[in-house]
């Protein structure tokens, strides 16, 4: 007999696992979030900030869809800043460095308040199956839970081991015991492993900092928070340091890089080629005059500092020679040192648009298990998979996100076509259509499907509803009054004299006119709310490209919906190289995007694979995507 029984079960207490397990608990499954100890759920492991470019529009996304991320950073947030403010509003990444402690507090807060939410600690040590179904979590001590769905997400945890210098220590992080039996149990199961590093820098203690000698960065003087549900920033802000490596630095760590663990053949895991080691750094841009360190406090009531910018695995007393070797840093003393993390993960091409892997059921994974770094990318595949696992035990259809609708589509879409060669990391650049996955539009795109899900709370509906009704209100206004050139002119506005009107939204598409200049005019849109102001006037700007775009969209979305049997067999496609048949079967696409989307594919050769999906039987599906 099972010791207990839930619709889904969520392994693992951090970023990924906490939005998982809200998300499978919203969308009304019971779920169980098991972890190692409950008082580490919510622990930044690394950099204390969330947020940045490409990852602030996840975080946007996951609020957006009434996650957890967004609102528990504004309630911890010490330094907001809006990253690319002077360029388009497409590539601005909302960002802030966090308050450790109240972060882990907010976030262990959001997850005891949820309601159908079970949290319990223990070590999960072995799924226990019925053939290709999962059917329980065996715990370490015995223990025997019975799920449907079962999401995993451990982080570094999978066989972690600790680097510093020739030292090593099975961890998940520091001070934490690693998860063993789940790696077996994924070559039990026939999944394909593999090994990723991160690392991260010492931390130091910040009365021993010489401040004066360093320059600042200051907090924006108007915090932009991340939820739509955040009516203000009220915490303190705080002053970062910032400061710069030396010739001197460099010596040090060139002598000294064959005792580095990543040098010394120790590691054999891959690390994120956009968060480098400061040896990686110093061996790959020795040439540089210096790297920039921001030196970020981690909490408004702790000393600790986090050196952003100096991940090691060089053994301790390297690494007090060369960070006191650092301006401002001569004196420093170090609480902890920086370390290299090396541990397994699940080649994510073996996982679906649910973030289910392929041929078994009720299995998910969400996180580093997949490849990825970072909080933001963890927690948006943790949202995913504990959604459609909610929906999976409840017998509802799945929910799948196409990369023309988010940047969560974007990140999932390329882990399960191309997989990883190294860490993920969301950049804007990796979105085709950026210019309408904004940060500021994530409510528009996503909040709609959250409420169609009922995964989206009462309150945060209505605001979403108010704030839909405004703007097209605001809309029609503007729509529904012109003017002529020479009319216009009378008001000071320079347009060219062709004699057409325009309206006051094609008036304000244009980067030289506000909605001050508008209300000069017409009076009555000074009404407009002020919040759908500022999203008229990015909508507007956009409005041109967003129609050239729309016709791309659709013919990406059309052939996503073209699904791809998992059984079909290419082998018997008459027309098909052998080069092409070979990369097909090596990346078994799910559907025809994701087909053509693959090196060396033809449209011949979709044209050959679409009409054999209509010969076997699969053509109604195929029709209803649109082939005619």
């Amino acid at each position: 007999m099972p010791d207990l029984d839930f619709d889904v079960i969520v392994i693992g207490g951090g970023h990924a696992g906490c939005e998982a397990a809200s998300a499978a608990a919203r969308a009304g499954a019971s779920t169980l979030l098991l972890t190692h100890r409950a008082d580490t759920i919510g622990t930044m492991s690394c950099n204390p900030a969330i947020g940045g470019l490409g990852k602030g529009h996840l975080v946007r996304e996951i609020d957006a869809l009434d996650g957890l991320m967004g609102r528990v950073a504004d309630l911890s947030g010490i330094q907001f800043r809006l990253l690319n403010r002077k360029k388009g509003p497409a590539v601005r990444g909302p960002r802030t460095q966090a308050d450790r402690a109240l972060y882990k507090t907010h976030m262990q807060t959001a997850i005891s308040s949820t309601s159908g939410l079970t949290v319990l600690e223990g070590d999960a040590y072995d799924l226990v199956m019925d053939g290709n179904e999962v059917r329980a979590v065996e715990t370490a001590d015995g223990r025997l839970i019975c799920s449907r769905s079962v999401v995993i997400t451990t982080g570094t945890f999978l066989r972690g081991l600790i680097h510093i210098g020739n030292e090593k220590t099975p961890s998940g992080r520091m001070g934490e015991a690693p998860s063993i039996g789940l790696s077996d149990r994924f070559a039990a199961l026939g999944l394909r492993l593999g090994r990723l590093k991160t690392g991260t820098p010492a931390r130091l203690d910040g009365r021993s900092i010489a401040w004066d000698r360093i320059g600042v960065q200051e907090a924006d003087e108007d915090p932009v928070p991340f939820s739509f549900m955040t009516e203000s920033i009220t915490n303190r802000q705080i002053v970062c340091g910032v400061t710069r490596t030396t010739d001197e630095t460099h010596r040090i760590i060139r002598d000294n890089i064959q005792r580095s663990a990543m040098y010394s053949g120790e590691i054999k895991g891959i690390g994120p080629r956009y968060c480098p080691s400061i040896e990686d750094k110093i061996v790959r841009f020795g040439d540089r005059d210096g790297h920039q360190i921001f030196l970020e406090p981690e909490g408004l009531d702790d000393d600790t500092v986090y050196p952003n910018g100096i991940s090691t695995s060089l053994p301790l007393d390297v690494q007090e020679a060369f960070i006191r070797s650092i301006p401002g840093l001569e004196d420093v003393a170090i609480r902890q040192p920086g370390y290299a993390i090396e541990y397994d993960f699940v080649d994510p091409t073996q996982l679906d648009h649910r973030l289910a892997v392929r041929g078994l059921t009720g299995l998910f994974l969400a996180g580093q298990i997949n490849g990825t770094t970072g909080y933001e990318e963890a927690a948006a595949q943790g949202l995913v998979a504990g959604l459609n696992a909610a929906r999976s035990s409840l017998s509802a259809e799945p929910v799948r996100f196409s990369r023309t609708d988010s940047y969560i589509g974007v990140m999932i879409d390329d882990l399960i076509s191309f997989g990883v060669t190294e860490p993920y990391r969301m950049f804007t650049s990796r979105a085709e259509y950026r210019l309408s996955l904004r940060a500021d539009n994530a409510d528009q795109r996503l909040t709609p499907l959250a409420i169609e899900l009922g995964i989206c709370s009462d309150a945060r509906r209505g605001r979403y509803e108010a704030y839909e009704a405004a703007l097209g209100n605001g809309r029609a206004a503007l729509r529904n009054v012109s003017l002529t050139p020479n009319e216009a002119e009378s008001f000071g506005l320079s347009l060219n004299k062709d004699g057409v009107r325009r309206s006051a939204y094609d008036l304000l598409a244009r980067s030289d006119v506000e909605f001050f200049d508008l209300g000069r005019i017409w009076p009555d849109l000074n009404a407009i709310d002020e919040r759908a102001k500022d999203a008229l006037k990015i909508e507007a700007g956009y409005s041109v490209y967003l129609e050239r775009q729309e016709s791309s969209i659709a013919d990406i979305r059309r052939d996503e919906a073209r699904e791809i049997p998992p059984d079909f067999r290419f082998e018997g496609i008459s027309g098909l190289s052998n080069e092409i048949v070979i990369k097909l079967n090596r990346f078994k696409p799910l559907n025809i995007a994701q087909a053509a989307a693959i090196e060396g594919m033809t449209p011949a050769a979709l044209a050959l694979i679409l009409v054999h999906l209509k010969k076997r039987g699969n053509g109604e599906r195929v029709l209803k995507a649109g082939i005619q």
